[in-house]
């Protein structure tokens, strides 16, 4: 979330006529996130959530916002679109198309513990769970083989030591075999200021703008990667055991995950390398934009190829 498409007042107001949820009283930028423009807004009716989509089609967006419409009717905590006079949930605001969603309470946890780790793992496979009746289907815009491409094409802007080992993790990612894979639709951006905590418990996931099918042992990669970390991007021992278990117990893990399990560790660092990369390379303009550091997730992928043992020690069915 950020703000690259500033709204007015006033258009805001003229776009809120279409809703059957009061006046406007205020509104603030969001500035969490990378993608769309994001607004709080509040009316005499309660708080809600605005976004414009900058590069989003319609079809994409009626998967994303049907999803979410699919999710919250099996009680997953997910924020639910909010329908317009019109019978839709899209509409059009500044010559981008918009959605108005509920505002979920809580807030995000600057840092994660094990309760928080154990509490996304169980939510996560629900959300797999659940979504399996869901009939619509997305490809996966940063899939392996966004992946694989991407990487050729930022290769000339690194330096010689970034290169090289981007080179190498091509190949491993190439080499990678995942037929026989469970997959279905996946979050797959579920960091963790993509969740909302209230009192210790989870209270809501959000952001769905990155959903796909793909598989689901990549989704909990993703998770991960981002919650069972120490402050220099090593795995947590508690805090992955505590995600997987609970992942675990609600969608059981297989031999044959068991198997790709490193390797899509790796290729989630590897996909938010790049895309960070991509971001800092080209950056766009706007408000209260805020980049994020792609050093992070290489310090990641590295710290992955060196942490097997405690990667397959952790895994938890005993094979």
């Amino acid at each position: 979330m950020a703000v690259y498409t500033p709204v007015s007042h006033q258009e805001l107001s003229a776009f809120l006529v279409n809703f059957d949820i009061g006046k406007l009283l205020s509104y603030e930028g969001i500035e969490a996130g990378i993608e769309n423009t994001n607004f709080f807004v509040n009316t005499t009716s309660g708080r809600y959530v605005l976004t414009l989509f900058e590069k989003y089609g319609r079809e994409e967006l009626t998967f994303y916002l049907d999803l979410m419409c699919h999710l919250s009717a099996a009680n997953i905590s997910v924020a639910s679109p909010i329908v317009s006079n019109d019978g839709e949930v899209l509409g059009l605001l500044n010559n981008k198309p918009a959605a108005l969603v509920t505002c979920l309470s809580g807030r995000t946890e600057l840092k994660t513990t094990e309760l928080h780790c154990s509490a996304i793992g169980r939510e996560l496979a629900r959300i797999h769970l659940v979504a399996v009746s869901f009939p619509q289907q997305h490809i996966s815009d940063h899939g392996h083989e966004w992946r694989i491409e991407t990487a050729q094409q930022i290769l000339p802007d690194l330096d010689r030591q970034d290169a090289e080992f981007l080179r190498q993790e091509v190949v491993f990612q190439q080499s990678l075999i995942t037929d026989g894979l469970p997959a279905g639709v996946i979050h797959a951006d579920l960091f963790h200021d993509n969740a909302l905590f209230e009192k210790g418990e989870l209270s809501g996931v959000i952001d769905w703008y990155f959903a796909c099918n793909d598989f689901w042992l990549y989704d909990l990669a993703v998770v991960v990667n981002d919650w069972c970390c120490q402050d220099d991007g090593a795995l947590d021992e508690g805090k992955l055991m505590a995600c997987l278990s609970a992942y675990h117990q609600v969608r059981p893990l297989s031999q044959r995950e068991s198997e790709c399990w490193p390797g899509l560790l790796r290729a989630a660092a590897l996909r938010f390398w790049l895309s960070r990369l991509l971001d800092m390379l080209s950056p766009r303009s706007g408000e209260m934009v805020r980049q994020k550091d792609p050093n992070e997730c290489r310090d990641k992928l590295q710290k992955r190829i060196h942490e097997l043992g405690l990667i397959r020690s952790s895994w938890p069915v005993r094979l």
